[in-house]
């Protein structure tokens, strides 16, 4: 069994292309757990496996490893950067102990590096900032440090200054310890040296800069250093460390990870200042039984308890269901789990490396495993112990932004969506909902590429196609003005005939209304048994609406005259009749379209707001006010629904990636007439 002091658990986080999964190749192989070094771009990467990944070199799951290096235990969470899948990096970074936080040396902070820091500040994580790339050009290693400074809400102390840029890149200098290591990029290894001359000066001032802000974590060391005039070196490692813990301070390593330099130096400083599970805080949940909060420390010693962030749906092996241990001993074959209120047995225990599954007998506190085969749990329970029960807060996926109307191949429907519902197991942001005026099923994710990958998915492990079309937007109709008319129902054609005969009065009713029927006849003139049949017809007609087939709302009509046959009249003729006068009554009153009017919340920083507000006024929306959020503005509005179907793209380009929104819907507006006509002519065309 491991100790948990041993153990360290990280994710690592950053925006796309940064190079987080080639900085976890590069860990790999230099401990020794692969025999060479994978590579995304040439599809030999360990983390990112599957073909998706494959095929559009991203990481689109977290993915998870782990080592051993000089007697500590690491277990890896590699996370997708790109926006589309960033519910990943989210659900990972509530698990885990500590953050290894990349930033590319040459692309420097960009605007989605800050939605990655908040969740490190959210979770309060130790973290160690890795500036990749160093080899890259235009890479800047001191300008990097700048911005991250000013933007991101972590505080940068610099532990090794890179020796050389672009392709002169070399080495690093560590000033604490001021000597210089040169990098082998064969091995990962690192050779010890005298420092260049020329940074001598550099390295004493980032020397002094370090002491300083190591000194300011601490009431002794703070008086130590204005008493002194300096740190030693155990006393800067010591400061360090509780600075990490507290989230102080956020110690940096350099490198580049595709030609696996300064891989070890990084190595070094996971172990050393990083703190193992049982240096974090206990962990606070709910007593399903009895309500009252109650907390679990960090300890093998106490009660079990873990909870599944993620879910894997495998055609074969049935769902793999993974989870972080917070507290106690995980052995035997079995759990509770608290938030179904069931146990579940399970066969084997075992720790993920990439693609292959290593078994183990136990997990302690720390540890990231897996089981397979579950029946009742999903993404979010907790697990534990029966006799001393605890549920931990569900984490809060993204909320989807964009839908899609989903179909498959004629006869594949229902293994589609078969398919369809063990995805929504694995994935938390994905959405599936029936529009009922429209009838089609609607597929909500994080983005077009998010949804698309979906499809690749179900493809490549169901061996069924999903097409993904623009939703139809559920217009309706109504009128505006008043109509009495006749509608006459009259067949002869040899035998018993058809005859109704109906004078109807409509008019328009306020928004929202719906449909009143009101019954006028007076002395018999239509017997009561055909009235309810003329309504019937009626409720017909709106249905197939007027100008555009689209469903009439808000309209009162009044049956107030009309005559019958004592042998021809029958339920079907009035219902015939009440929807002929429906529809020669509603062309009368001059009928208008409809459309759905959305609540839009945009989330942007201050610097968009210009173009956010110009473009929700191109897309006929009306600001209806804004809201100071934290670092951020946000903007309500009401946009026509047609108009913010592709809005989640277009406000990624205008804003970088910065820019969130959710979506609800408000109510019903008269389509203006130039575009109604043109909606009209297309939905007669389709008809």
């Amino acid at each position: 069994m491991l100790d948990s002091k041993m153990i360290r658990n990280v994710v690592l986080l950053g925006h796309g292309n940064c190079g987080k999964t080639s900085l976890a190749e590069a860990m790999l192989f230099t401990v020794g757990k692969t025999s060479r070094q994978g590579r995304v771009d040439d599809g030999s990467s360990v983390m990112d496996f599957e073909p998706e990944e494959v095929k559009r070199r991203i990481s689109i799951n977290s993915s998870f490893h782990q080592y051993s290096w000089k007697k500590h235990e690491v277990f890896l969470i590699d996370t997708p950067g790109d926006d589309n899948f960033v519910t990943e990096a989210k659900f990972a970074a509530r698990v885990a102990d500590c953050a290894l936080f990349v930033i590319g040396a040459a692309v420097g902070v960009k605007n989605q590096t800050e939605k990655f820091a908040g969740f490190v500040e959210e979770r309060k994580l130790p973290t160690i900032i890795y500036i990749n790339k160093m080899d890259r050009e235009r890479a800047d290693f001191y300008n990097v440090i700048e911005s991250a400074k000013a933007s991101l809400p972590l505080n940068p102390a610099v532990l090794y200054l890179p020796i050389g840029a672009e392709a002169a890149f070399q080495g690093a200098v560590d000033i604490i310890r001021q000597k210089a290591f040169l990098f082998d990029n064969a091995t990962g290894k690192v050779k010890e040296a005298e420092v260049p001359a020329e940074m001598a000066d550099d390295v004493a001032t980032w020397r002094e800069t370090l002491m300083e802000q190591v000194a300011e974590t601490d009431d002794e060391l703070i008086e130590k250093f204005l008493e002194e005039g300096a740190l030693s070196e155990a006393e800067i490692m010591e400061g360090l460390r509780k600075g990490v813990r507290t989230g102080a301070l956020c110690p940096v390593c350099v490198g580049t990870a595709n030609g696996n330099m300064g891989t070890e130096l990084l190595l070094d400083m996971i172990n050393d200042l990083l703190p193992p599970p049982t240096e974090r805080p206990s962990m606070v949940g709910t007593d399903p039984r009895s309500g009252e909060p109650v907390e679990r420390k960090p300890l093998a010693s106490e009660p079990f308890s873990a909870q599944v962030f993620k879910t894997m749906a495998d055609p074969y092996a049935g769902r793999l269901t993974i989870f972080r241990v917070f507290s106690g001993t995980l052995s035997g074959d079995s759990f509770y789990n608290a938030s179904k209120e069931t146990a579940e047995r399970f066969g084997q225990l075992f720790i993920q490396e990439g693609k292959s599954q290593r078994p183990v007998d136990s997990a302690v506190p720390g540890m990231i495993v897996a089981v397979a085969k579950l029946k009742e749990t999903v993404t979010g329970d907790t697990l534990c112990v029966e006799n001393a029960p605890i549920v931990y807060d569900r984490p809060e996926p993204m909320a989807p932004v964009i839908s899609y109307a989903v179909s498959g191949k004629k006869g594949d429907e229902e293994k589609l969506f078969g398919s369809i519902s063990k995805m929504l197991d694995e994935d938390l942001t994905l959405r599936l909902t029936r529009e009922q005026q429209t009838k089609e099923i609607l597929l909500s994710g994080v983005g077009q590429v998010h949804l698309e990958v979906v499809g690749e998915k179900i493809k490549r492990k169901f061996g069924v196609e999903m097409e993904l079309h623009l939703p139809k937007v559920p217009y309706l109709e109504t009128l505006k003005g008043k109509a009495r008319v006749q509608g006459k129902h009259k067949k002869q054609s040899g035998g018993r005939g058809q005859f109704a005969d109906t004078w109807i009065e409509i008019e328009p009713m306020p928004r929202g209304s719906g449909f009143v029927f009101e019954d006028k006849i007076v002395g018999g003139v239509i017997p009561r048994q055909y009235i309810p049949a003329v309504e019937k017809g009626i409720i017909d007609a709106m249905a197939l609406g007027v100008i555009a087939g689209y469903p009439v709302v808000d309209v009162k009509v009044a049956l107030v005259d009309g005559s019958f046959h004592a042998v021809d009249s029958s339920e079907m003729a009035f219902k015939i009749a009440g929807s002929l006068g429906f529809k020669k009554a509603a062309a009368e009153a001059k009928p208008i379209l409809l459309e759905p009017i959305m609540n839009v919340s945009v989330r942007i920083p201050e610097d968009c707001v210009g173009d956010v507000m110009g473009d929700l006024n191109g897309r006929r929306g009306r600001v209806m006010g804004m809201d100071s959020g934290h670092k951020c503005e946000v903007i309500n509005a009401q946009v026509p629904m047609v108009e913010v179907l592709k809005y989640a793209p277009d406000l990624t380009s205008m804003t970088g990636g910065r820019g969130t929104f959710s979506v609800s819907f408000s109510h019903y507006e008269e389509v203006p007439a130039p575009l109604a006509e043109k909606i009209i002519a297309e939905a007669n065309i389709e008809k």
